[in-house]
């Protein structure tokens, strides 16, 4: 990549946990648009294969981000905080340091990353935050009590975001997919092992897969849409809690029930 602080004509974006999974995948989908791209991730392995550091939780690695975005682009077009991790559990199971690291990263990791490039947005009047949260944002299933709240914060942040800086020419995007084939569940932490193997089962079974979310992604900024629904199973449980909320409630209660069950055979065999 260029030392130059010439801007660039293509799109300039920045996508966090961009090593594997979701993040590479939108990576890849801005890349072949013509866009110039900046990896960034926390994994070892990958940092200098393309992929510059950065722990969402430092704000020492952000700060090194923009001075390196700044001096090599000098802009942003697209900040995406894309980076996370799964976690969560029964409310009697899950322990308040799993909540923590929750919201250390899915949560703080977002809003690190906002606070650190909203002056440079500001100042070029221009640009777009992306906000990967969850389905779990807006619908929550009963034994992710602390997932749901992170995306659910993370769904509040970008809504804040969007009028906060409306004024700048500065557009925010939340992006709520339902379960796809990710390596999300390769990083899950916590006591509620019964529970991350139900959703690890629901994960490995999805129908779609990151490269068929990120296009919906894209597709969704082309429309300008604020909420980004990528598939179909999002689009249709959020339908239901918004056109028939006792509906859902009772399939809420009914999925609860059965992962109570399903969560009691898994620990008494």
């Amino acid at each position: 990549m260029s030392s130059t602080s010439t801007a660039p004509s293509a799109p300039r974006v920045l996508v966090t946990g961009a090593a594997r999974g979701l993040g590479a995948a939108l990576a890849a989908a801005w890349e072949e648009r013509g866009a110039v791209v900046l990896r960034t991730d926390r994994d070892d392995a990958a940092v200098g294969q393309g992929v510059h550091r950065l722990d969402v939780t430092s704000e020492a690695d952000w700060s090194a981000v923009r001075d390196h975005v700044e001096s090599t682009w000098g802009g942003l077009d697209v900040l995406v905080n894309n980076a996370g991790v799964a976690g969560g559990g029964r409310l009697d199971v899950a322990t308040i340091a799993e909540w923590q690291r929750l919201v250390e990263i899915n949560l703080l990791g977002a809003v690190r990353g906002t606070a650190t490039f909203t002056p440079l947005l500001k100042r070029q009047r221009s640009g777009r935050i992306v906000n990967v949260a969850s389905l779990a944002g807006l619908v929550h299933p009963a034994g992710m009590a602390a997932y749901n709240a992170t995306k659910a914060a993370v769904v509040a942040l970008t809504e804040t975001t969007g009028h906060e800086l409306a004024g700048y020419g500065v557009t925010a995007h939340v992006v709520c997919p339902s379960y796809f084939r990710t390596g999300l569940m390769d990083g899950a932490e916590g006591t509620d092992t019964a529970l991350t193997g139900v959703v690890t089962q629901l994960v490995e079974n999805a129908r779609l897969g990151p490269d068929e979310i990120a296009s919906a992604v894209l597709a969704g900024l082309d429309a300008g849409d604020e909420l980004i629904l990528p598939d179909p199973d999002a689009r249709a449980a959020y339908g239901l809690k918004r056109s028939d909320r006792a509906g859902y409630d009772r399939t809420m209660r009914a999925q609860a029930a059965k992962l109570a069950a399903l969560t009691h055979h898994e620990e008494t065999r």
